[in-house]
């Protein structure tokens, strides 16, 4: 089995497993952009707008600048982040760098698969149409479908 990206042990969601090693490389890799949506809950109250400006055009972390991430504020000290790139920590990284340590991340979101539905600590298969559309997210039509 292939995991596509991974969680810290602090951080909890969505996590997609595969016995398709290409499929789960190309999911993983920042140059498939492949959407990764997170929302997390960070320390200090409602963020400004420069700050949520700042993580829009990239963050300045110790490993290099990062990808610009879409991010809105659903509500004082709640962050709703997509990124693509996937780098160790970085939703955590980049909170921190902007003044507002996370407490607490859920990643929602890989590519167009969610379910809001799932219990913590249980799993499903995807169905046919949600694998499908991965694949043609990645451009890897040759992939297998029963995968």
């Amino acid at each position: 089995m292939f995991p596509v990206g991974r969680l810290d042990v602090a951080t909890e969601g969505l996590l997609l497993l595969t016995n398709d090693g290409d499929l789960a490389q190309r999911l993983t890799h920042p140059s498939h952009g492949v959407d990764k949506e997170y929302l997390a809950e960070v320390d200090g109250g409602a963020v400004a707008q420069g700050k949520l400006r700042a993580l829009r055009d990239g963050v300045q972390l110790d490993d290099g600048v990062t990808a610009p991430a879409h991010v809105s504020q659903p509500s004082p000290g709640v962050l709703r982040l997509t990124i693509h790139e996937g780098r160790n920590r970085q939703v955590r990284r980049m909170c921190e760098a902007i003044g507002h340590p996370v407490h607490r991340l859920v990643r929602v979101r890989i590519g167009t698969v969610h379910d809001r539905t799932l219990p913590p600590g249980k799993w499903r298969e995807l169905d046919q149409g949600e694998l499908t559309a991965l694949i043609e997210a990645v451009g890897a039509r040759g992939t297998p479908v029963d995968s």
